[in-house]
This record gives structure tokens, C-alpha cells and sequence, in this order.
């Protein structure tokens, strides 16, 4: 009877430690169930959104992305985003990646949707790297597909109106261009801006009005000069492809050949008055240098004149002369 009265009361003990243990692990499971909903109950509409349209993003890595301080709408908007444009090639660890850089994950995918669209080829390296160098990668694939006009030269950026160039006859030609471009996505990291496109064209306008003979030749044909500068290539290692160059307006200015060669006759003029006034000068100094030999020359005289008397004295103390013989 001992014996079964112990067996009872282990049993009773084992019982007892089991529901404890129980309680314990049901309170464990009860805790992370409740983490767990807390952290998923934000995500949860992002979810459906992203289940419903095909994204294949799940709750946990949304849950992940919040860990990392990753907005996770941003990431689910543009993966839906690509997704139904057809981009299912992009990632959504590589927006993730894109977006802890710094970069505008819904403007990429909104370039490459447009690129898509436009037959323009343009992957997701290509398109981040342009955001994350600090281009609008969007306003580029819209310039590639509709192009852009530059007034060369800018008035709002450079204070000039006009290009002005001088023909080989002489006359000043001031001439205003608009170039036409359009984006070109492979340089666009690292290639040349506005800037320097409107500097070579204007650049090369002049150097075109420089090289014609007269200035009756350009007024009579402006897209001689567009042609020319067209052809030297001017959009090489620049993020835009000239479409064209269209010669807006051009006047003639001065007269800048009769004006140099004014200048150069008054230079030559004051020139020839400064050599004449040296051949003046040394001919005055000259002159003083005569006088002055001159009067050197009858100091001697005068001191020549002077030794007589005293020969004559001399010759009469030594004897070698006598009175009567003078």
C-alpha cells in the first residue's frame, strides 16, 4: 500500500511539472505569436496587394525590410509595378539594394517601363547607375524617345544673344542656332552635358563663318555652316546624339576688317612718329655733342695761345733770344 501510495503521488508531481511545462511553452508560442502579429499587421494590406498582383514578395520579408529601414510600399508599389509591365527579371532584393544606396527605386522602374514601351534597350544596371549618378533617368528615356531643343548660345546661362563670327572678307556675322538632341542612355554616365554641347557648337560656327570666303556666301546659304559643324562630330563622349543644327537667324555686324586695318594704320602712324622723334633726338643730341667738342676745341686753342708769352720769356731769360732780333 506504501508502494502505490508513492507511485500516485510521483504521478501527481510529474503531472503537475508537465502542466507547468505546458503553460510555459503555450505562453512562449502565445508571446511570438504576438510578435509576430504585431510586426505583420502593418505589412499585411502590402501583402495581399503584392499576392494579388503577382509580386511574390511574403510577409516575412516585408517584415525583414522594416528591420533594414527599407520602405517596404516603396519596394511592393515598384515590384508591382515591374511585374505587370512585364519586368519579372527585376528583383526585389535588387530594389532593395537600390534604395539603402540612395537611389529612386519607382523613377527606375518607371524609365525601364518607358524604355520597354519605346523599344529602347536598357536593363536595371544601366538604369541604376544613371539614378544613382545623380540623372533624372527618366527625363533621359523621355528625351530618347521625344527630342529636346538647345538654343545656342543660352541667354539665361551665358548673358549673349548672338554667335559672332568674322568671314575672311572682314564682316562680322552674328548668327543664333538651335540644336536638336536627343539622349544617348550608353554615355550617359560620365558623358558631357548641355554645357559642353553648346560650347562645340557655338565653337564650331564661329570656326564655320571663319572659313568662308565672303560674308554674301553664308547669308546666301546659312545651312552651309549647320552642315559643316554637323559633320565634325561634335556629340562624341556626351550624353546627347545632335539630331540636327538649324541656323535661326543671322545679321551682319561691323565692318571688322576695315576697323583693324584703321587700327593698324593709326598704330602704324604712331609708330613712324616715334621713329622720327628718336632720329630727332639724336640728331639734337649730336648737335650738343658738337658744340660741346667745339668748345673742347677752342679751350685748347686758348691754351695753346697761352704758352707763347711764356716761350717768349723763357727764350729771353736763356739767352736764345735778344731784342734785336725780334
Amino acid at each position: 500500500m506504501q508502494t502505490l501510495s508513492d507511485f500516485l503521488l510521483l504521478a501527481q508531481e510529474r503531472s503537475g511539472l508537465a502542466t507547468i511545462l505546458l503553460f510555459g511553452v503555450t505562453a512562449i508560442f502565445l508571446l511570438f505569436a504576438l510578435v509576430f502579429a504585431a510586426m505583420f499587421a502593418p505589412v499585411f494590406p502590402l501583402w495581399i496587394r503584392a499576392t494579388t498582383s503577382g509580386a511574390m514578395i511574403g510577409p516575412l520579408q516585408m517584415v525583414v525590410m522594416k528591420l533594414k529601414k527599407v520602405n517596404p510600399t516603396v519596394i511592393v508599389d515598384s515590384r508591382v509595378m515591374a511585374v505587370q509591365a512585364g519586368l519579372s527579371n527585376i528583383t526585389s532584393n535588387a530594389m532593395e539594394s537600390h534604395y539603402l544606396a540612395g537611389g529612386n527605386v519607382p523613377i527606375v522602374i518607371r524609365a525601364l517601363v518607358a524604355a520597354q514601351k519605346a523599344s529602347i534597350e536598357l536593363d536595371w544596371n544601366t538604369a541604376a547607375a544613371i539614378d544613382l549618378a545623380g540623372r533624372n533617368v527618366l527625363e533621359a528615356v523621355q528625351t530618347s524617345v521625344k527630342t529636346k531643343v538647345i538654343d545656342c548660345p543660352d541667354p539665361s546661362r551665358h548673358g549673349r544673344h548672338t554667335l559672332d563670327g568674322v568671314a575672311r572678307d572682314g564682316i562680322q556675322l552674328k548668327a543664333r542656332a538651335r540644336v536638336t538632341v536627343r539622349t544617348n542612355l550608353s554615355q550617359l554616365v560620365g558623358g558631357a552635358t548641355e554645357e559642353t554641347v553648346i560650347a562645340r557648337v557655338g565653337e564650331g560656327i564661329v570656326s564655320a563663318i571663319g572659313s568662308c570666303a565672303t560674308h554674301k556666301e553664308v547669308l546666301a546659304n546659312p545651312m552651309l555652316i549647320a552642315a559643316t559643324v554637323l559633320n565634325k562630330g561634335l556629340d562624341s563622349s556626351t550624353a546627347y546624339e545632335i539630331v540636327s543644327i538649324d541656323i535661326a537667324d543671322i545679321d551682319v555686324g561691323d565692318n571688322v576688317g576695315a576697323r583693324l586695318q584703321a587700327d593698324q594704320a593709326e598704330a602704324d602712324v604712331r609708330i613712324a612718329r616715334a621713329k622720327a622723334e628718336e632720329r630727332r633726338a639724336m640728331a639734337v643730341a649730336q648737335e650738343q655733342e658738337m658744340c660741346a667738342r667745339t668748345q673742347e676745341n677752342q679751350a685748347e686753342v686758348v691754351l695753346a695761345e697761352s704758352e707763347i708769352p711764356r716761350a717768349l720769356s723763357e727764350a729771353y731769360r736763356g739767352g736764345k733770344l735778344r731784342a734785336t732780333d725780334s
